[in-house]
């Protein structure tokens, strides 16, 4: 099925906007009035740019207010609808979205309405355009799909039909099955949106919260699968009115909109993509950083070691146990310094996997190898981290370890030691689409998002899993986006006794993250310790939670650059210590520079 876009859910200008729908794949738009108001071109030059562009123009929207109004009223209307129509021809659009009345001098009368909106499409059938009703979910009289449908078919005009939107159904929790009931021509425009689900008014939910499918609450995909049931075979388009969208740059945010279709497709079994390959686990951590002596030192009093160097490129491989971090002085770091600028994912097939990503609009990466390197794929993030998809250890599928020279060195600490999670921080205006990203291109499960207090607002955070959780990583947006210091990326080092290796860490010139007294008072209040317990845990800066599986401890280490070290020691515990988030970012932030 052909694929749209509603102009009013990217930002900029209406050539902007154009621009950006079919360069991310896009097949036709639907133009918002109020973009086509303030556009200096002429009505027949954005027909021609569109044309250029390879794109329809699907909808032209919105006219308000037109059915059950005064005869005086009415009459206006029809006067506007006319010119509206004169522009539509000049445009090269066929087909019009009217939504149910909300003028105050609307009357509760569905024959009068059939009668205006029949009225109408005569008038729209002179012009050759198709009129598609729309029940606004805060409509005067008409608020619901099933009611607007009851006035189309009473008008019984053939140029009249309705135009379903997913948000203004599912926002008022009508149940879409009755969309079955509507014959499939008579559906003249589907329109898509997702939303969280939010108890507040439904026009401001409508208005500052829709998303992308696949990024909200909504089963859009349930909703979908009614509609093709009736026959339709219009567009599937997106109309998003998003506050972050809005001042997002267009071209990301169209392509994250095309990522959603694609996904939506596949749910629904329209399209046959690649299938999902899941990671089975983390290869490596890669840091970039002008300076290698700060990060180094970390790492060694963490204790990994510094087991080969890359053959080619000033590239160092440092392990403790399976956990394995690289640090690169060649990249082309941050001026902040130190940055997680790639994750290596283990894949059972890596080549399927860079197919996958491909398909669903991922950048991939070109690399700069000599030709003895290996010949990795590797994908862009929303975020810009490079995924590199792995098979370490299996030389028939090009393993990346057979790059480096191993170095001479001492076997760090016993134990278990390997990445439990890692945490990223993304641009607040990419956090939805992180989300999707992983779940789509990686095949990740997002856990529910959960909101933390920061020193200056809210930080939102939301895990990504594979089924056995050898993968996660936490997707996390703050209320402070220019204080890269507080929201930082971090790597998180499970560990068997987290109390030894903070010891360790400290005795061998680690600095822990200081932890306030009053945390530790509190804590004792919560929960009942053993003998001495407490005390430890306040000696080293470890926080602890508990959850219906089992019990987290964990500590961290100052900051370097913009990254820094968790030890964790899970025992049961499902969580990533959402309940200690607010002390470590107040801690963290008391430690900036600066302070």
């Amino acid at each position: 099925m052909r694929t749209s876009i509603a102009t009013v859910s990217l930002s900029g200008s209406l050539t902007e906007k154009l621009t950006a729908a079919s360069r991310a794949g896009f097949d036709g738009v639907e133009i918002f009035e109020n973009d086509l108001l303030a556009s200096p071109l002429t009505p027949e030059e954005i027909r021609g740019r569109c044309a250029d562009l390879g794109l329809t123009i699907d909808l032209y929207q919105p006219m308000r207010d037109i059915e059950a109004v005064p005869a005086e009223e009415f009459a206006r209307n029809l006067r506007r609808a006319r010119h509206k129509f004169e522009l539509m021809r000049r445009l090269g659009a066929d087909t019009v979205l009217v939504c149910s009345s909300v003028h105050p001098l609307a009357v509760d009368d569905d024959a009068l309405a059939a009668e205006h909106l029949s009225q109408l499409a005569d008038l729209a059938q002179d012009f050759g355009v198709r009129v598609a009703y729309e029940a606004l979910a805060w409509g005067r009289h008409v608020s619901t799909y099933d009611h607007a449908w009851r006035i189309v078919e009473a008008a019984a005009h053939p140029a009249l039909g309705t135009c379903l939107d997913s948000f203004h159904i599912l926002s008022r929790g009508s149940d879409p099955k009755g969309i079955e009931n509507i014959p499939g021509e008579k559906i003249f425009f589907l329109q898509l949106a997702d939303a969280p689900l939010l108890a507040m008014d439904v026009l401001q939910w409508s208005r500052h919260y829709r998303c992308f499918p696949g990024q909200g609450g909504f089963d859009v995909a349930g909703l979908v699968r009614h509609v093709l049931h009736t026959g339709y075979d219009g567009p599937l388009s997106l109309e998003v009115f998003n506050d972050v969208f809005r001042q997002a740059e267009a071209g990301p945010t169209a392509v994250d909109a095309h990522r959603s279709l694609l996904v939506l497709k596949e749910t629904v079994d329209l399209a046959t993509p690649p299938a999902p390959v899941v990671p089975t686990g983390i290869a490596f951590a890669e840091l970039v950083t002008p300076d290698a002596e700060p990060v180094s030192a970390v790492l060694g009093a963490l204790g990994f070691a510094r087991t080969a160097r890359h053959r080619s490129k000033p590239v160092d491989l440092w392990e403790l146990g399976e956990a394995r971090v690289l640090v690169n002085t060649a990249g082309s770091a941050r001026r902040d310094g130190t940055t997680l600028a790639a994750i290596g994912l283990e894949s059972p097939d890596p080549a399927a996997a860079a197919r996958r990503a491909e398909a669903f609009l991922a950048p991939v990466l070109p690399r700069r190898r000599a030709p003895e390197d290996a010949p990795l794929d590797a994908v862009a993030a929303p975020d810009g981290t490079e995924l590199f998809f792995c098979a370490t250890d299996r030389p028939e599928l090009s393993n990346w370890r057979a790059d480096f020279v191993e170095t001479e060195h001492e076997a760090g600490p016993a134990g278990m030691h390997r990445v439990d999670h890692l945490a990223l921080v993304q641009p607040w205006h990419h956090y939805d689409e992180a989300t999707l990203f992983h779940r789509s291109v990686l095949g990740l499960h997002a856990q529910e998002s959960v909101d933390v207090a920061d020193p200056y607002g809210l930080m939102r955070s939301r895990a990504v899993t594979n089924p056995d959780s050898s993968v996660r990583i936490a997707l996390s947006v703050g209320a402070a986006p220019t204080d890269d210091t507080v929201h930082a990326q971090h790597i998180a080092l499970a560990t068997d006794d987290v109390v030894a290796a903070a010891r360790r860490y400290r005795e061998a010139g680690g600095r822990l993250l200081p932890i306030p007294a009053n945390y530790y008072d509190d804590l004792g209040a919560r929960y009942e310790f053993a003998d001495g317990e407490l005390e430890t845990y306040r000696e080293l800066g470890i926080l602890y939670d508990r959850d219906a599986h089992g019990e987290f401890r964990h500590c961290y280490t100052v900051t370097v650059g913009r990254v820094f070290f968790e030890l964790v020691q899970r025992d049961g515990y499902r969580g990533y210590g959402a309940q200690n988030a607010p002390v470590r970012l107040a801690a963290q932030h008391v430690l900036r520079p600066g302070r």
